[in-house]
């Protein structure tokens, strides 16, 4: 029997079309034999929409349109089970349920959506979900927490300086700051944007006050890392959950970074290469495997194994490393809780095949579910009814007894 699988894609976020290529991609890939696929686009005004029509990426290059073969929907949560079923009422009584749902696949990038805000939604309502838990997915987001637990937990990690727009200071004092610490050049990173959306790189004070006011536009809060040098960008992505994981093979992104900047939006999405933007990161020039040592393989490969156990993450990540090339000496530089194509391609090469990736992925959603229904949440019980009205002070007082 099929199973029927919410497919989120799209949030108010700065990824959010790149969110519509990976989820468009997996679908394509997915095995409708035991799948029963329901895309659901969230708009970026917040609305939820569903329809087959948000299959095609072609359609998307006009999305007034696209959403007017569409129909406005809601997850509803009623007697344990959870629906998709129209948002709108009929005149005489609720709309027909259009699919009771048995997990959901957020393929969801960035802010608003892969922060631990959509995965909060979907466990308040019971749904099982693949990828990461709340808080897995908050902490990953936010690059500098994410960075004081990784050093807490001994992991190789880069130094660096967390500043708010709340706390008020001017940018001549973060500057004086940041010299006070590291020597130019620095890197400038909006702390919980993924996509390298925002990002800088300054060599000198004017060009440190240029990257924080555009990363401070993306951010409320930035951070500021020293400058790698000799740069070489390696990536390995991971599968499993805190109690077992596997590591995927290593990359080496083909950019250019003598600029210090690594991979950036527009080198991973808009420089042109061989599949175009509908190809998402997939298109990216790599190598695979990376050209390294194989001690050094492991050692990053064991790394990255041990930061998303110790994080707690479930589903599948990317994990993301700056690496000296001349040294070999790396640091973990972000974990990417659902990173872009969902990362097929870096586990096509040890063998595993993008669909059965994405059935992998359904399978942690919904072991972590049942494990979790085996906690205890809430007793069955009501002190409401037992008592009558406590008044406004009474409560503690009759409870305390």
């Amino acid at each position: 029997m099929k199973q029927n699988i919410a497919v989120l894609f799209g949030g108010k976020s700065v990824e959010h079309e790149i969110s519509v290529i990976s989820a468009v991609q997996a679908m394509a890939a997915m095995d409708t034999d035991s799948f029963e696929l329901y895309p659901v686009y969230i708009a970026k005004d917040g609305g939820f929409w569903y329809g087959n029509a948000l299959k095609d990426i072609a359609l998307y290059k006009d999305i007034p349109a696209l959403l007017k073969q569409c129909v406005l929907v809601e997850l509803s949560a009623r007697g344990g089970k959870v629906y998709l079923a129209p948002a709108e009422q009929r005149l005489l009584g609720k709309a027909k349920p259009i699919a009771l749902l048995d997990a959901a696949l957020p393929i969801v990038h960035g802010t608003n959506v892969e922060d631990g805000a959509l995965q909060g939604y979907l466990k308040t309502l019971g749904l099982p979900f693949a990828g990461c838990d709340v808080l897995a997915s908050a902490v990953c987001m936010d690059k500098y927490v994410m960075k004081a637990m990784l050093k807490a937990g001994g992991f190789p990690v880069l130094e660096g300086l967390r500043f708010q727009s709340a706390q008020g200071l001017e940018a001549d004092e973060i500057i004086a700051r940041t010299e006070e610490r590291f020597a130019y050049p620095v890197i400038v990173k909006p702390v919980n944007l993924g996509s390298s959306v925002g990002i800088g790189k300054a060599n000198d004070r004017e060009e440190l006050r240029d990257a924080l006011e555009t990363a401070f536009s993306f951010a409320e809060t930035v951070l500021l890392e020293p400058c790698v040098q000799n740069l070489r960008e390696i990536n390995c992505a991971v599968l499993g959950d805190a109690q077992t994981a596997e590591p995927s093979e290593c990359e080496e992104p083909v950019v250019n970074t003598e600029d210090g900047l690594g991979l950036d939006y527009e080198k991973k999405y808009l420089a042109g290469e061989k599949g175009g933007k509908g190809s998402g990161m997939a298109s990216l020039s790599r190598k695979i495997p990376a050209d390294i040592s194989p001690e050094l393989r492991k050692a990053i490969r064991d790394c990255a194994v041990g930061a998303f156990r110790y994080l707690d993450c479930c589903g599948v990540a990317r994990i993301d490393f700056l690496m000296d090339g001349k040294t070999g000496e790396f640091w973990l530089n972000e974990l990417n809780t659902i990173p872009g194509s969902l990362a097929f391609y870096l586990w096509e090469p040890v063998g595993l095949p993008y669909g059965k990736l994405l059935e992998k992925l359904i399978y942690l959603a919904q072991k972590r579910s049942r494990r979790q229904r085996d906690i205890i949440t809430s007793f069955d019980t009501n002190i409401l009814e037992k008592q009558g009205g406590f008044g406004s002070k009474g409560a503690k007082g009759k409870l305390r007894g």
